[in-house]
């Protein structure tokens, strides 16, 4: 199934600002993302080579010769170091600060690495290179006087710095944000999925676990009684008949969620609803379950959701009657007193003789079905009474 598509964050940003953003702040394709991030790099050294160079021209009447050869190579060498800003933004941002407070041709060099710095450095190294590039925002004119008022070009360095600062800072803040809001898609995608596949066990068990057990009733008969009279041999086969031809159907309707991809229209069933009751406990007394069937709603039905609700809490108590009280007595009351519906399944003991190992899938019903409860609203109870019967009780908002 394909991943559902998910806002981007970016979308409010002009294509301009987009564009200039390292790809790791904006979702995209590996192949993308790789272009933009080479870029970018192109940018970077660029635009440092071109600062660099612009400020050993308009101060190379100030170095005496050998300070010239000194500065070609301290700021070549500070934009070589760049190629290492990702895996050590913090020894390149400092090493490259403290060059530029002397050689004045490396502030190329100091603005990037301290834009990488804001970007991916940890605080308290951040602080120290953000103290180095105020620094030399303030001594850069004391020691290249500047031909006009050294306030104004220092007030120009410190708006430069904070811009730089500022323009990292805003970007190591989204990255953040994206993916913060990955994790929690990546989260939610799994509580859905988990929650999708709980509803799924449920509707299973709720469906099949009925049918099953009406097989496993009739055919038992079958194999205890093979000198049962033909008319006898014949109802049970055409109950086992119809009981897994409903099985099948019912088990299709459910699967049919799982293959939304392949444009297969499966046709489902309604789902059953407190107007099915009569149904089920016929169904259940054709299978040999006594029932004594107490139905008392009044005027005012309850909603789909409820009676639907209702009727798995019958059919799962029902059919917990025929696997572990097989021949007991079964009392079904349904009823709505003070406005919630009350819906009650109670079990006398076993009068034929249990199996020695306990049915397979024992306990998992009442666990959905105390989860369905809840979705609903509702308390779920069950247990064994001080007459000893299995009690299965419910109430359910209206």
């Amino acid at each position: 199934m394909a991943r559902p598509a998910t806002a981007r964050p970016t979308d409010g940003l002009s294509g301009r600002l987009r564009s200039a953003l390292p790809g790791v702040g904006i979702e995209a394709g590996d192949e993308e993302r790789g272009r933009r991030d080479r870029a970018v790099d192109a940018a970077i050294y660029l635009g440092a080579f071109a600062i660099g160079a612009a400020t050993l021209a308009g101060t190379w009447d100030m170095h005496p010769p050998w300070l010239r050869v000194v500065a070609v190579v301290v700021g070549s060498a500070t934009l070589v170091s760049l190629h290492w800003r990702r895996t050590h933004p913090a020894a390149v941002g400092i090493g490259v600060g403290v060059a530029s407070l002397v050689i004045f041709p490396a502030s190329g060099a100091n603005l990037a690495a301290t834009f990488n710095a804001a970007i991916r450095a940890r605080g308290r190294d951040l602080a120290v290179i953000a103290g180095l590039l105020i620094a030399w925002a303030f001594a850069s004119p004391l020691l290249y006087p500047p031909a006009g008022s050294y306030w104004a070009n220092a007030g120009a360095c410190v708006l430069l710095t904070g811009v730089v600062l500022g323009w990292g800072l805003f970007v190591r803040a989204r990255r953040e944000l994206v993916r913060s809001l990955r994790a929690q898609g990546d989260r939610a995608a799994e509580e859905a999925r988990a929650a999708e596949r709980r509803r799924i066990a449920r509707e299973m068990h709720d469906v099949l676990a009925h049918r099953l057990s009406l097989l496993s009733v009739h055919a038992g008969a079958l194999e205890f009684h093979p000198d049962a009279p033909a008319e006898e041999v014949a109802e049970a086969a055409g109950v086992i008949r119809q009981s897994a031809k409903t099985a099948l159907e019912e088990l299709r309707s459910v699967i049919g969620v799982l293959r939304e991809d392949s444009g297969e229209s499966l046709t489902q069933a309604p789902q059953p609803t407190l107007a099915d009751l009569a149904a089920l406990v016929e169904e259940s007394r054709g299978a040999g379950m006594r029932i004594t069937a107490r139905i008392e709603l009044g005027d005012a039905a309850p909603p789909a959701a409820v009676g639907r609700t209702a009727y798995r809490i019958v059919q799962e108590g029902l059919t917990n009657a025929r696997k572990h009280a097989p021949g007991a007595a079964v009392t079904l009351t349904v009823r709505a007193p003070d406005g919630d519906l009350q819906v009650e399944v109670r079990s006398l003991a076993p009068v034929a003789v249990a199996a020695a190992a306990p049915p397979p899938g024992t306990g998992t019903g009442l666990i959905g079905l105390a989860e369905r409860v809840s979705l609903a609203g509702g308390t779920l109870e069950h247990g064994v009474d001080p007459d000893g019967a299995f009690v299965l009780r419910a109430s359910l908002p209206r």
